[in-house]
């Protein structure tokens, strides 16, 4: 009867480090660099549109000029201080912060290369995700951090290059988070 009982013991012992042995080696899905950024796309996808501030210095202003988004009407005795009005193509682009269509250009001197105005873009795009970094485990969690772009590609070539001008901050590096839910990877969260 001595060992019976310790054979249920051990039996049952041996039962329940098998059953343990089990639920240890049940692990989290791999989550792949390429699955995170698909959700991430995704959830940007799915997102409202979002305009774009363009900060515009000399040289775009010139750029402008020259792609008629915006023609010269006023130049000022002191030589630097001018008014520049948007043309109906700029309209259709760009919208000035104070409103209106008149870009008071007002550098502090004629070599003031630190003067600019801001201008946000009419038609607005989905961000874009890419360069998707290691995977952090943190917790029961995962981080991936990655480079968030503003999409220009809807606007035409001489816009796109005034805002690839100094000045202008086109993409940002962010962090994901993701969870388990009912075993599949979720996007939590991105900051």
């Amino acid at each position: 009867m001595r060992n019976t009982g310790k054979l249920h013991i051990w039996g049952a012992l041996a039962v329940l480090g098998a059953s343990l042995a089990v639920a240890g080696c049940k692990s989290a899905p791999p989550l792949s660099q390429t699955d995170a950024l698909s959700m991430i796309q995704a959830k940007y996808n799915q997102a409202a549109p979002v305009n774009t501030d363009i900060v515009v210095t000399d040289l775009g202003m010139r750029q402008g000029v020259t792609a008629k988004y915006w023609l010269g009407v006023k130049k000022y005795p002191n030589g630097y201080w001018a008014d520049f009005k948007l043309t109906p193509d700029g309209q259709k682009l760009v919208k000035l912060a104070g409103g209106g269509d008149t870009i008071e250009w007002r550098p502090e001197g004629p070599s003031d290369d630190h003067y600019s105005v801001t201008m946000t873009t009419v038609a607005a795009n989905h961000l874009k995700a890419r360069d998707v970094q290691d995977i952090e485990d943190v917790g029961n969690t995962k981080v991936v951090h990655y480079t968030e772009d503003i999409n220009l590609s809807d606007l035409p070539d001489p816009l796109q290059a005034i805002a690839q001008n100094p000045g202008n901050q086109l993409s940002t590096t962010r962090a994901a988070t993701f969870t388990l839910d009912g075993g599949a990877w979720k996007l939590e969260s991105i900051q």
